[in-house]
């Protein structure tokens, strides 16, 4: 602090030593403080009255009443007890300390007098005075403020039972008011939720109508053209027996003139050798083993067109799941075979022996099969990096197909691929009608929609999705054996079972 704010400190100093008094007086003063003095306990407590020092500089030994008694004096006394004393004594027992620290002192000053130790201890318990007194008139002002609040406090009071009141009136009206916006509120909601419910229901009618339509279509343009195939080849395919059987005659005919004609005419050694009878004779037979081949196979596939679109109607009958699993391979054959990009797709088969045929819509199952088996196929075609076929791996593109009998009475069909997988968020809205992540013109997002409309409304079986990102995706089709008497034309406005 500087020496200008000590001048509105006093201090008193007691002590019966003349020099005393007069060495501390001329230092304090010096020291920009105001300064009292006084030689005995009685004059002592007189001036303190009065002048009510900020400090007092207090002997022990005086005659008369000594300093303990003085200090007592003063600490009983209300204007005088918050004054600080500090005492001067060249008593040093500890005893006598702890007397002057019982009476209320607050430090003292071993004699002879260091001018600057007495100095510091005074600015020190000075400071600590103003402080006190500072807090004090602190103190009195918050005890005004809180008089006054008080007071407001009482008049807001009044003035809160008056708003309560009306508030109350208010609320009351405002109660009923709400009460009936929150019944609206309520019944539009309903309604919002009934033509949400039946929008989706329209959207998922129309989509079961065009799908329907659709494949009904295709079902009955593929079934027409096997037809149409089915003639012409079972007429080679039979004809084929018998040009082999005639082939056999004539070369063995041929076979008894060159044994014994060996010495043909020499326009007929010319023209044999011309078009290499010898050759021929080998060839021929290994053209119609070929011909037979490509036409049993020509067979194979019409024979799996004819049964992937075979129509029942809602009719249910006894199917052979595998044969309706091969033939939907059978018909997606080209797309699993080898591409520039990508070696052949392998397709893995684990059929269970005991899984013989479920009832069912034949020919919706099948549809089932081929928007999931297709899936599998673009989701590893998709997870080929382009450009980098020096990497491809040929174990890293399979689909494995299997089925297994349960011992709920129900037969599961899981289809599984090395593609790429798909995150928690796809796959949650991968049953969503019109959902797809493939870019547009690619797909619709009605398939595997469509899929699950099929198993779980139609045949009242379970159709899950789990898949991990880097690792693949697998489909588990659940079918129950034998189809209970049901509602084939309900459907959910939801997609569940998975």
């Amino acid at each position: 602090m500087s020496s200008l704010q000590w001048e509105q400190n006093t201090i008193l100093i007691v002590d019966d030593n003349p020099n005393n008094l007069a060495v501390l007086f001329e230092f304090l003063t010096a020291s920009a403080f105001k300064v009292l003095v006084a030689r005995t306990g009685e004059s002592a407590i007189t001036k303190a009255e009065y002048s009510l020092p900020d400090l007092i500089l207090l002997d022990v030994v005086m005659p008369g009443i000594d300093g303990f008694e003085t200090c007592q004096r003063l600490k009983a006394n209300d204007s005088t007890k918050d004054i600080p004393i500090i005492f001067m004594t060249a008593l040093d027992e500890t005893e006598n300390k702890v007397k002057g620290f019982d009476l209320g002192a607050v430090d003292y000053v071993t004699k002879p007098i260091q001018n600057e130790e007495v100095l510091a201890r005074v600015k020190a318990h000075l400071s600590i005075r103003n402080l006190t007194k500072k807090l004090q008139a602190q103190n009195e002002q918050m005890q005004q403020e809180i008089a006054d609040r008080q007071l407001a406090q009482v008049s807001l009071r009044q003035l809160a039972e008056q708003l309560e009141k009306r508030v109350a009136e208010r609320t009351d009206e405002l109660s009923k008011t709400n009460d009936l916006l929150k019944q609206e509120v309520k019944e539009r909601q309903q309604v919002q939720e009934n033509l949400q419910k039946s929008l989706l229901e329209l959207q998922q009618a129309q989509t079961l109508l065009i799908q329907n339509e659709k494949m009904s279509a295709l079902g009955q343009m593929v079934a027409g053209i096997a037809h149409e195939i089915n003639n012409p080849v079972n007429f080679i395919c039979g004809n084929l027996n018998y040009v082999r059987d005639y082939t056999q005659d004539i070369l063995s005919v041929l076979n008894l003139y060159q044994k014994h004609y060996p010495d043909p005419p020499v326009e007929i050694e010319t023209k044999a050798d011309a078009v290499d009878l010898e050759f021929i004779k080998k060839d021929l037979l290994k053209m119609l083993d070929s011909m037979q081949v490509g036409g049993d196979r020509i067979r194979e596939l019409i024979f799996s067109m004819r049964y992937f679109s075979r129509q029942e109607g809602l009719e249910m009958k006894q199917i052979n799941l595998h044969e309706s699993i091969d033939s939907t391979l059978m018909i997606l054959k080209n797309r699993l075979k080898f591409k520039p990009n990508r070696p052949t797709i392998e397709v893995i088969k684990k059929y269970s022996p005991q899984v013989v045929s479920v009832e069912c819509l034949g020919g919706e199952i099948n549809q089932v099969f081929m928007n999931i088996l297709a899936n599998a196929i673009d989701a590893i075609e998709e997870s080929i990096i382009e450009g980098n076929t020096d990497d491809i791996k040929p174990n890293l593109y399979l689909i494995q197909v299997s089925t297994e009998l349960s011992k709920y009475n129900t037969v599961t069909i899981k289809i599984s691929d090395s593609g790429a997988g798909v995150s928690e968020e796809v796959r949650s809205r991968i049953f969503d009608p019109f959902f797809t992540t493939k870019p547009i013109g690619k797909g619709t997002g009605i398939g595997l929609s469509i899929s699950w409309h099929i198993v779980v409304d139609k045949h009242g079986g379970m159709l899950r999705c789990t898949s991990i990102p880097g690792k693949g995706t697998e489909f588990a089709i659940e079918l129950p054996i034998q189809q209970q008497v049901r509602d084939m034309t309900a459907s959910s406005p939801q997609p569940a079972g998975y």
